[in-house]
């Protein structure tokens, strides 16, 4: 039968496949776990097993156990992927049947021993798949019913029927809720699933049901007219729901759909019962990264993996590499969930906490009222009393609206507000902060020793080659005003600069040479908050991006800063001794201390 045939055939009606012959292997043992891994759910990496259809290596007296046992020990051992849920998918056996449930539940029993928290559900061919969840008593009930999850940490509840479960795993320091749904629930059933998300409404969900959608040739998935279904009554109006998985139909595919919220549901199909000895109780991990931001998925059989020889036919079979099993998802998770579940803010910190011993200056944007531009005649106080006080600049052509204050933060940064800088160059145009004459900084050369620091965040359009170089904090004189011949002498005498594509860079005239000693960064997202510190101990200087040393540090000794008379620049970059560049983007506190400090000291808290 061609794919197409049989992707029609599964579309209107229960799938019955062709049993596999397998061996009988009716006497091996159930799965025997032999390691000590106990999930970390604290850790940002945590992965979810996804285990498909089983159903051919439980058919009547035909199967085999080993591979389902060998997928189980996975579980259980692998300490290095941190595993914290199993869900499966349905079609445990082939035919529903007493004795096919009892010998795959003595494989489960290993997981039961344990309290290792999994998920079942009843697939087409696990019941009487002419029916709904209102079926009434089956031999999966009988088997793998709520009463086997009771002792289950994760398991939280069912359906009066039993057919529908829900489970809360905890993974990176927060909790998932897993909706466990029948081949075919009921309009009670769905409504039984709406009634748990609203009683658990900032816990992101991950929905699991047998079927949903199928996948073309290309591995493009398209909704059943039952998903279809599910996705109007369940899934479209709730926001919750980010990712769902079933099984069912192969080959394997994938699609992402906008909710009535207007975000993305990750829709994805898996089941590889139609490869080779059944699937081999094949797995794919979901292996969240709460850190960076992403989903990695990977297919792979342990019970092929932990063979020692393999045929030819097996090594093709052992992991599926291709790009519909071997995929990663980019998903700001913060973002993605913040309709229901936004990140609480930490209050913000007074300044007298961050006045730590040798603070020369620290200057927080408080006070001004979101997208209201910064007086002509503003004094933004230094926050340590000792006169380091900025006043604004206009540059020639520029109005207000270049300097605005804002009421958006980095959420680690210790005040809660920032100033909007909307410079440019070709033509030159922009706004920025200088130190009164009188400042006490401008006479400073921090021979000992010095901290620089600040928080930023750069817009959509930074790399459009209109805003690099801009400065973050600069000294308006020149080299050549502090004396010095070396390189380029009209450069200011220390600057931290951003590049055209978003590198920072510390460029500074030391005291001890007449040549310029420069730390460089890596290239920046834009549109995300950073923190920098510039970090001399008197003899060399190091760079730290959120609060992590950067490679590019001088191999010169740097001690202290030339003085080249004049005020510092809050903002904006100078040439010549003329402020020439003002920066683009938003700019949070910022903070000189005259000393070394250490990561643990940082304004990051």
């Amino acid at each position: 039968m061609t794919d197409t045939s049989r992707r029609t055939f599964l579309l209107g009606a229960p799938a019955v496949a062709a049993a596999a012959t397998l061996p009988n292997v009716l006497g091996a043992p159930a799965a025997q776990a032999t390691g000590r891994h106990r999930p970390d759910t604290e850790d940002p990496r945590f992965t979810l097993v996804v285990m498909p259809d089983t159903q051919y290596l439980f058919d009547e007296d035909r199967g085999d156990a080993a591979p389902l046992d060998a997928s189980l020990r996975y579980v259980l051992e692998a300490q290095d992927d941190n595993v914290v849920f199993l869900a499966h998918l349905g079609d445990l056996t082939q035919n529903g049947r007493a004795d096919e449930f009892a010998r795959i539940s003595r494989s489960f029993q290993a997981l039961d021993r344990r309290r290792f928290p999994y998920s079942t559900l009843a697939g087409n061919h696990d019941i009487d798949g002419s029916k709904d969840d209102q079926r009434g008593p089956s031999p999966y009930l009988d088997a793998f019913g709520p009463q086997r999850q009771r002792t289950s940490p994760t398991f939280k509840g069912a359906s009066k029927d039993g057919y529908n479960t829900f489970h809360i795993f905890r993974g990176g320091g927060r909790e998932w809720l897993l909706l466990a749904l029948d081949w075919r629930p009921s309009a009670g059933g769905l409504n039984w699933a709406k009634q748990v998300l609203a009683q658990h409404p900032t816990l992101p969900a991950i929905l699991t049901i047998h079927e949903l959608v199928w996948a073309d040739d290309d591995h493009q998935a398209q909704f059943s007219t039952f998903g279809e279904h599910v996705w109007q009554e369940l899934v479209q109006g709730n926001d919750q729901i980010f990712l769902t998985l079933n099984g069912h139909y192969w080959p394997t595919g994938r699609t992402v759909r906008k909710n009535a919220a207007g975000h993305d549901v990750h829709v994805h199909i898996a089941n590889y019962q139609d490869r080779y000895y059944g699937g081999s109780a094949m797995v794919r991990l979901y292996q969240f990264d709460l850190a960076r931001g992403v989903i990695d998925v990977r297919t792979f059989s342990p019970w092929l993996a932990a063979q020692d020889h393999l045929s030819e036919l097996q090594q093709v079979e052992a992991e599926r590499s291709g790009a519909a099993d071997y995929f990663s998802l980019e998903i700001d998770f913060a973002e993605r969930f913040k309709g229901f579940a936004p990140v609480p803010v930490p209050p913000g910190r007074p300044a007298k906490q961050l006045l730590i011993p040798g603070t020369v200056a620290y200057w927080r944007f408080e006070g001004g009222q979101d997208g209201k531009p910064v007086p002509d005649d503003v004094v933004v106080r230094d926050q340590t009393g000792g006169g380091n006080d900025l006043t604004r600049v206009t540059a020639p052509g520029s109005g207000p609206d270049s300097l605005k204050y804002s009421s958006e933060f980095s959420p680690r940064q210790p005040s809660r507000a920032s100033l909007r800088f909307d410079g440019q160059r070709d033509p030159s145009r922009g706004a920025y902060l200088r130190t009164v004459d009188t400042a006490p900084i401008n006479k400073l050369d921090f021979e000992r020793g010095y901290t620089v620091e600040a928080f930023f965040r750069l817009p959509s359009n930074f790399k459009d080659g209109h805003h690099g170089w801009c400065g973050l904090f600069a000294r308006q004189g020149s080299g050549a005003a502090a004396g010095k011949t070396g390189d380029d002498p009209q450069e200011s005498a220390a600057t931290l600069s951003l590049s055209d594509g978003g590198e920072l860079q510390w460029a500074v005239y030391p005291l001890n040479q007449n040549r310029t000693s420069t730390n460089w960064g890596h290239e920046l997202p834009v549109e995300k908050w950073w923190h920098v510190a510039v970090v001399n101990d008197g003899r060399r200087t190091t760079m730290y991006v959120d609060g992590c040393p950067v490679v590019r540090n001088p191999a010169t000794p740097a001690v202290g800063l030339a003085d080249p008379g004049g005020p510092w620049l809050v903002g904006a970059s100078s040439y010549g001794g003329k402020v020439d560049r003002s920066f683009a983007g938003l700019l949070g506190d910022v903070r000189v201390v005259g000393r070394p400090l250490n990561p643990r000291e940082f304004m990051l808290g």
